[in-house]
């Protein structure tokens, strides 16, 4: 029975490489802690070179990875310190002083539940481009945000990074924000860890079906990712042939991908409208 699977989450392709290789307690390339952040456990992997790229498969960025254990869905006494922690980590994410126009990409499949993060989260931003455009004094203290739903290339016939691409050749934002589910390795992370990362992502890489990548070098501007493993690769469980490609994923991810979907929109919305409280984006999205 194998016990390493196929993961999005840097702090686990970081950990399975150490169990690996029980000789080392650190990576050559990597930086790794652990600390709280408003009562949550963060665990912060930094890759710093091609060194450590090669060690974790992953782009040379920061990776943090926000795990709440708890139920956190609005209305919990965890929400608000969990949105607000996840702002300051996007925030922390984006390499410009004063970034004032954003594009966010909402990947995925809206029509598959594990895969729907990106299309409920997206459900939960403040949009402002066009208000900006048509009421520019009542939001000058906003920033100008856009917003895409990609779709998968499956039912579209085109590829997401193609889409965002083109929007950003038009509209030059400063930063874009890409949201998507991903898949893990451990139990425990199923819908409670969040990951947010300043290398970009690659849609679809933890399941295998990797598509383009959504990074500075194909984009030509900063890339900030968000995600949360909904899925974790059945096979890592049993020696059995059938469950090779076989993903499993939690018996409520229909109201686990609705929470994390609120809280990755109300913690891009205070990251990147500054002036808003989360009382402010619940009259604003409903």
């Amino acid at each position: 029975m194998s016990i390493y699977g196929r993961t999005d989450l840097a702090v686990e392709a970081r950990d399975l490489r150490i169990k690996d290789n029980k000789k080392v307690s650190e990576l050559k390339g990597v930086k790794a802690k652990k600390e709280i952040i408003n009562g949550i456990e963060l665990s912060t992997v930094e890759i710093l070179n091609e060194e450590g790229a090669a060690a974790l498969g992953k782009p040379i960025g920061k990776y943090f990875t926000m795990q709440l254990n708890e139920r956190y869905e609005r209305g919990s006494d965890i929400f608000s310190s969990a949105a607000t922690a996840l702002a300051q980590l996007i925030k922390d994410c984006i390499p410009l002083n004063e970034p004032s126009v954003f594009l966010i990409a909402a990947l995925g499949n809206s029509d598959i539940t594990p895969d729907a993060l990106g299309s409920i989260a997206a459900s939960n931003i403040i949009v402002t481009q066009h208000l900006k455009n048509t009421m520019p004094e009542e939001f000058k203290s906003f920033s100008t945000t856009m917003l895409c739903r990609t779709g998968v290339l499956g039912t579209t016939g085109i590829e997401s990074a193609a889409q965002i691409k083109a929007l950003c050749e038009r509209f030059k934002p400063d930063c874009v924000i890409a949201i998507d589910a991903l898949a893990g390795v451990e139990l425990n992370r199923l819908c409670h860890s969040f990951q947010v990362s300043s290398s970009g992502i690659s849609p679809g890489s933890g399941v295998g079906n990797n598509r383009q990548e959504l990074s500075f070098q194909s984009l030509g501007v900063p890339v900030v990712s968000i995600g949360v493993p909904t899925v974790i690769d059945a096979a890592q469980y049993s020696d059995l042939p059938e469950l090779k490609g076989m993903f499993v994923t939690p018996r409520d991810i229909d109201s686990a991908v609705r929470s994390a979907g609120r809280l990755i929109g109300y913690g891009i919305n205070l990251a990147i409208h500054p002036m808003i409280s989360i009382e402010d984006i619940d009259m604003l999205v409903g």
